[in-house]
């Protein structure tokens, strides 16, 4: 799997801009404010539909201008693969692989394993639980489209009963009928997403510990603890017992909609007892750890994208990168920099193949 050209058409600061890609690694070097973190954001666009960095789709399009098209051209299992993306402000985006049109773009998630490792991760770490079950929702769902689907679907299911609830409070009703249409599918839903959950984590955490050591030395000890409402009993027991609670708060307060993911070092909070070196070597070791989990289970090295990263790291973090790549356990990279030299000297360690394109 590996992408062989890219155009950009009014995305963000670009107004029209093509990219030839190396088979190997490619390097995206200039000051900063020229867009090369906005290269790498349109191929993560490619692969999932969405920006990683922007979620507002309409905030995409260069200043000024009615739309963005990207295009991608890709090669997966010997055959070319297109695939098109474009918006228009006041129309849906558009998703298209090889000319036909995605109806839902949850199709098209996966078929484009990729891994981005960004300072925006620092995310995970200082924001709240919502950031940290998008990871591992993004990890399961290029895996496991029925996950997905469910997952889709238990968010409707949960939307609609807080709507329901609000109501309720609004006219100064309750329907006991019709809230428990949606006790009964939440609390069908909620244990297969989180018995998914549960085997993901205990899957993936040898896998974290192990490159955590590697990156630090092993240094210390870390874990990732899943936090669930489900590990208490019945769901659906518990969505009657929190009813007069839900009623009063006008939506549900429990459910694997509010899971979260303790990240730890030592048994302590990395948050509030990791320094800053700690928290980049635990976030460095998650990422690394999400490809390759994906790479174990679908069998397909992932794009990685690597923003901005070898100015966070230090030398000997770079170095485990390079041996990483040396022994061939990455596939296609992309990498963006400010230093063109630090970034030439860097890949050129690597013994492989490489295009470096100055912004």
């Amino acid at each position: 799997m590996f992408l062989l050209a890219i155009s950009l058409f009014n995305y963000k600061n670009f107004t029209q801009e093509q990219f030839e890609m190396d088979a190997k690694i490619n390097c995206f070097v200039g000051k900063n404010g020229v867009g090369k973190t906005n290269v790498l954001d349109a191929i993560y666009h490619l692969a999932t539909g969405k920006s990683y960095f922007n979620p507002q789709s309409v905030q995409n399009i260069k200043h000024g201008e009615e739309f963005f098209v990207i295009e991608g051209v890709f090669e997966k299992n010997e055959r070319k693969e297109t695939i098109h993306c474009s918006l228009k402000k006041g129309q849906k985006k558009l998703l298209k692989r090889n000319g036909k049109v995605y109806e839902k773009f949850s199709d098209h998630v996966g078929f484009i394993p990729l891994v981005i490792i960004s300072p925006a991760d620092s995310d995970l770490i200082t924001e709240g639980s919502e950031t940290r079950r998008k990871f591992m929702d993004s990890v399961l769902a290029q895996l496991d489209n029925t996950y997905l689907h469910q997952l889709i679907q238990y968010q409707k299911t949960v939307s609609q009963r807080n709507a329901l609830l609000k109501y309720f409070a609004l006219n100064r009703t309750f329907d006991a009928t019709t809230l428990s249409i949606y006790d009964e599918q939440l609390a069908e839903l909620g244990p297969q997403l989180f018995e998914k959950r549960a085997q993901f984590i205990a899957d993936f955490t040898p896998i974290f510990n192990a490159h955590h050591q590697a990156i630090t030395g092993q240094a210390e000890t870390v874990q990732l603890v899943y936090e669930s409402h489900l590990y208490n009993g019945n769901f659906l027991d518990q969505l009657k017992e929190k009813l007069s609670v839900d009623k009063v708060l006008q939506y549900t307060s429990i459910g694997i909609h509010k899971d979260d993911l303790s990240f730890q070092i030592d048994h302590f909070p990395i948050k509030k007892f990791g320094s800053q070196g700690q928290q980049k070597s635990y976030l460095i070791a998650l990422k690394l750890a999400q490809f390759e989990f994906i790479k174990k289970q679908s069998g397909v090295k992932p794009i990685l994208l690597f923003d901005d990263v070898f100015d966070k790291l230090d030398e000997f973090r770079v170095g485990k990168i390079i041996d990483m790549v040396n022994k061939d356990s990455f596939g296609q990279l992309f990498i963006s920099d400010t230093h063109p030299e630090r970034t030439e000297q860097v890949v050129k360690q690597t013994n492989q193949s490489y295009k470096i394109v100055h912004l």
